[in-house]
Formats: structure tokens, C-alpha cells, sequence
């Protein structure tokens, strides 16, 4: 594809010169002027994760289902339960207010809380990369409907062309039938 190309659409489709387009929209005047498919950006497989990524994926998945949610509050209501009727028999390893149990939910919310906030971010930046893609293939589309109001605008220009055409050989036709009457 050759600069004279690429500058000729986008002062065609854009009104712009190409040196001066965002790089998104020179991508959609590159892809308009190959005319191929936009491909789904290869940085959005999962598969590509590392093992902390996967493992921190993972957590964010369980711990934040509503499985996780009832059987953290059954463990801890068994907890509680046995500390409470154990503190009677002598079988209570943490008697009430239960300090031990507060120290392990400290615990596990400080390391639970930053995985999540991994997995959550590279959440929000695959779902930017897939929202830069939306945008360039809404942008290739409106550019393409652009054309394609440009080329209808020409064929309708044509054809009211030739009807003028037509119409006007009518009446020079009526002229000379009229002029051959009187």
C-alpha cells in the first residue's frame, strides 16, 4: 500500500491528512486500504498467562462466588460453635472474643484482597484492549458506510443526470412534434 494511498482516504473519508490521524485511526485507514479483516488482538488469550496470573485468577473466581461466601460463614460458625461449647469441656483452642480467628481473617483478607486486585486489573486491561478493538472495527464500519453514502450519492447523481438527459430529449422531441403541427 503505498503513502499516496493511505494519504488520499483519509483526506477522502476523514477530511484529515494521514501524518496528522490518532495511531487508531491510521490502523483503520491501513486496514480500509488492504481491505483486511480486523483480527482479534492476540494479547487477549488467556492461555498466555503465567502460573501466578492463572493461580491469582483462580482465587479472585472462588473467592469471590457465593459458594465461597456460605462455606467461609459455615467454617466460621463451626469455629465459633466449637470454641464457644468447648470453652466448657476444656476443647476450646480459641476461646471467645476469638483472637486467633481474627487473626487469620486479618490474613487472609491481606493476601486474599491484592490477587483479587491482580486479576481484576488485568481484567480491566484486556477489556480496554477488547474496547480499542470495538473501536476500531466501529470506526472501520462508520468509514465504510461513509464510502459506501459517497457512492450511492454518485449513482443517484448519475441517474438524475440522465433522466435530466432523457427528459430533456423528450421535450425536444415534443418540440418538433409540435413545431411539425403548427
Amino acid at each position: 500500500m503505498s503513502e499516496l494511498a493511505r494519504e488520499h482516504l483519509a483526506q477522502e473519508l476523514l477530511g484529515c491528512e494521514y501524518d496528522k490521524l490518532t495511531p487508531i485511526q491510521r490502523s483503520v485507514i491501513d486496514l480500509i486500504a488492504t481491505e483486511s479483516p480486523s483480527a482479534a488482538d492476540p494479547e487477549l488469550k488467556l492461555d498466555e498467562r503465567t502460573p501466578g496470573q492463572k493461580l491469582a485468577d483462580r482465587v479472585a473466581s472462588v473467592g469471590g462466588s457465593w459458594g465461597f461466601i456460605i462455606g467461609f460463614g459455615a467454617c466460621l460458625a463451626v469455629w465459633m460453635g466449637w470454641n464457644a461449647w468447648g470453652r466448657g469441656h476444656g476443647l476450646a483452642f480459641d476461646p471467645y472474643p476469638f483472637i486467633f480467628l481474627n487473626l487469620m481473617l486479618s490474613t487472609l483478607a491481606a493476601v486474599q484482597a491484592p490477587i483479587i486486585m491482580m486479576s481484576q486489573n488485568r481484567a480491566a486491561e484486556r477489556d480496554r484492549r477488547a474496547a480499542e478493538q470495538d473501536y476500531i472495527v466501529n470506526l472501520r464500519a462508520e468509514l465504510e458506510i461513509m464510502h459506501l453514502h459517497d457512492k450511492m450519492d454518485a449513482l443517484r447523481y448519475r441517474e438524475m443526470a440522465d433522466m435530466i438527459r432523457r427528459q430533456d430529449e423528450s421535450l425536444e422531441i415534443l418540440r418538433k412534434q409540435l413545431a411539425g403541427q403548427a
